[in-house]
């Protein structure tokens, strides 16, 4: 099929990428027929990556009322570009950049703490300012890329539980860092293994399990993170009651460290969409984490993480899971999964902690 050298200010949402994209990487950033999304483009221009090979065949026309509708010389993307918000646009940037640095680590690179940092920290600035953004972060994931997306939203989340948890600036970064290199160690599992679509043989998930190991071996070396964080990056996947890996460890000798990481890492985890199942609202999982999981995580840091639900201010727009649309207008410290709302159409008011059925789908981030 022929190809067509497209600029990327004038590439179309659906066209069809005809050659692996390079970035001064060992693997691509974006790989052969590839469909084009709004977070393609953010990822180029992160790249400063002028012109993208698209299949002639592929290439979206722009429709004749679409014109009418977007202001010359602006194209479609970069209006859609454009309503995302400054958070979002930042965290698409920083996970394209993570992978560039996974894809080193998987060609044999040493960690590069500084530039973890360089990454994570102005995403950090915002979640520290509006704790609110961790519980939306499910909808910037994408099964494909999701082991990035996965480390970035592991440290926001760790840093959002620091913060609550009242810990000092200085250990809020640490437990981030830590958090965003928790997975570090997938690295060095077989590509075919993280890539495969299907279940995991017992074999490979044993491969696996193995990451922490691999984790903490890349980071030992690293004087800018603290021993315990080291601690916690081996311990993330450890249980109280023993059930986790990868030595079955329980009780005191998991530290609070890890439990930080180790409830940011499920609830992220069960909230994405995955090659094996859609996603989940962040509010339904926290009250699967509290009634399902409980005896397997420090109850001080699962109680913290539902704490940040309480903190959203009064007003906030959400989704139902019936699609309505509503304001939050009394949030129960006891139930915060479950506020008072109030229906956008009809005025209606309705306390979820009495309607079980209905749940909060979304947040609305404006």
């Amino acid at each position: 099929m022929s190809a067509t050298l497209v600029k990327v200010a004038d590439l179309r949402l659906g066209s069809i990428v005809a050659e692996d994209i390079m970035a001064n990487t060992q693997y691509p950033i974006v790989y052969k027929d590839t469909k084009i999304t709004r977070e393609h483009l953010i990822v180029f221009q992160a790249f400063q990556i002028p012109k993208i090979p698209v299949l002639t065949t592929s290439i979206v026309e722009k429709k004749e009322k679409e014109i009418t509708l977007v202001p010359e010389n602006v194209t479609e993307d970069e209006v859609i570009v454009e309503s995302m918000t400054p958070f979002a646009i930042q965290y698409v940037k920083s996970v394209a950049e993570f992978k560039a640095e996974f894809f080193k680590w998987q060609a044999g690179s040493k960690v590069d703490i500084v530039k973890i940092r360089t990454i994570i920290l102005p995403l950090i600035d915002y979640v520290l300012r509006d704790r609110a953004l961790i519980f939306s972060l499910n909808e910037l994931s994408d099964s494909k890329n999701y082991i990035y997306h996965h480390s970035v939203a592991l440290s926001l989340i760790s840093a959002a539980i620091a913060h609550k948890m009242g810990l000092p600036k200085g250990d809020i970064i640490q437990i981030a860092s830590a958090a965003a290199l928790a997975d570090c160690g997938m690295a060095k599992v077989n590509k075919k293994i993280l890539e495969k679509a299907g279940a995991l043989t017992e074999l490979e998930l044993k491969e696996i399990q193995e990451h922490p190991f691999y984790s903490a071996q890349l980071v030992k070396e690293i004087p800018l993170l603290k021993s315990d964080m080291k601690i916690a990056i081996y311990q993330h996947h450890e249980r109280l009651d023993g059930s986790g890996y990868p030595l079955g460890e329980k009780g005191n000798s998991i530290a609070v460290y890890s439990h930080i990481i180790a409830v940011a890492d499920v609830f992220h985890a069960m909230t994405c969409e995955r090659v094996y199942r859609e996603k989940e609202s962040s509010f339904k999982v926290l009250e699967m984490i509290r009634e399902s999981q409980f005896g397997k995580f420090n109850i001080e840091v699962v109680h913290t993480l539902f704490s940040c639900l309480a903190d959203l201010p009064l007003g906030t727009k959400v989704e139902l899971s019936n699609f309505a649309l509503a304001t939050i207008v009394f949030v129960n410290k006891d139930t915060p999964t479950r506020p008072v709302v109030k229906l956008i159409d009809t005025s209606e008011i309705i306390d979820l902690s009495r309607n079980r059925i209905l749940y909060i789908e979304r947040l609305i981030v404006e």
